[in-house]
């Protein structure tokens, strides 16, 4: 990165700051600072929510999250409460009055979004909301971190059970990952590969493996990224971070194959360097074959 999108960032922010009313102590005109209406609006008016959840998705610590709460529970607005099934686990809902805040927050919320665009044009308005679709995309995608896990892992295991659902619904005649070439994911394990999963906001949404068989080249598999997550180049990342650890580990080569079912997937690897080649294992599910040679300093 350069200084001047160093520089860039920073003007962005405090011009955001500033318009959206974050440094005053009653945000939107109301009772509260904007920590407190944030955490009131993220808890929602319905249901009760795992304290830990809420508080991963604004990447909060636990000291100001708890401080936070009883300021809301103090002016009667959530209860805390163990878990009715578990009570380890702390859980936070609204109450009647917490409620009709949190929609007084909602009127007032779209009054500022409305005061952003009134003064502008049609043509003007298009091009905000669109950059801003822009922005909050690419900061979400920033947010995403990647984590080397064991296959047994509970959030692998998560990722895995959902690329195989997916497959099942998407190719002819289904798929069942146990008449594939990799039946056990613990062949990602080390030292024979490695399984790597992509979380944001706490939750597993992405996953990919790397095969490193002794003498021969490494090989991608099960990359796979959540509905929800796609659309912020994370297949991208993960196909470029396993490029970058098979070089470091000392492959020159890395294959991978696919289903013709799997479009996007092909296009990704097309994009990225890949060059189809004739079939190169026995993989039932495999219609197309790619390699992609490394060199130093890969991706």
């Amino acid at each position: 990165m350069t200084t001047e999108q160093v520089e860039q960032v920073r003007r962005f922010n405090r011009t955001v700051a500033e318009r959206v009313g974050v440094l005053h102590d009653r945000y939107l005109g109301g009772s509260r600072p904007y920590g407190q209406a944030r955490l009131l609006w993220q808890i929602g008016d319905e249901g009760i929510h795992d304290i830990r959840g809420v508080r991963a998705r604004l990447g909060l610590d636990s000291g100001y999250m708890s401080r936070l709460l009883r300021a809301l529970e103090r002016d009667g607005l959530v209860v805390v409460e163990p878990h009715p099934h578990d009570r380890r686990v702390r859980t936070v809902r609204l109450t009647e009055a917490g409620r009709k805040e949190r929609a007084l927050l909602d009127d007032r919320s779209d009054a500022l979004a409305a005061s952003l665009l009134d003064p502008l044009d049609a043509r003007q308005r298009d091009r905000l909301t669109s950059a801003m679709a822009e922005v909050e995309r690419l900061l979400t995608a920033s947010v995403v971190s990647l984590e080397e896990l064991d296959p047994d892992h509970p959030d692998a295991a998560r990722c895995l059970r959902s690329y195989s659902a997916e497959l099942q619904e998407l190719f002819e005649g289904g798929f069942d990952p146990a008449h594939s070439l990799l039946p056990d994911p613990g062949e990602l394990r080390a030292p024979r590969g490695l399984f790597l999963v992509a979380r944001l906001h706490d939750e597993p949404v992405g996953c990919a493996g790397l095969k490193l068989p002794s003498g021969a080249p490494a090989e991608i598999k099960r990359l796979w990224v959540c509905p929800g997550a796609r659309g912020l180049g994370l297949a991208r990342r993960l196909l470029s971070e396993l490029e970058e650890r098979a070089a470091r580990h000392g492959s020159d080569l890395v294959r991978l194959d696919t289903n013709k079912a799997l479009e996007t997937a092909t296009r990704l690897y097309r994009d990225s360097g890949y060059t189809e080649v004739p079939a190169f294992n026995d993989e039932p599910y495999a219609h197309h074959w790619f390699e992609k040679r490394l060199t130093p300093g890969t991706p």
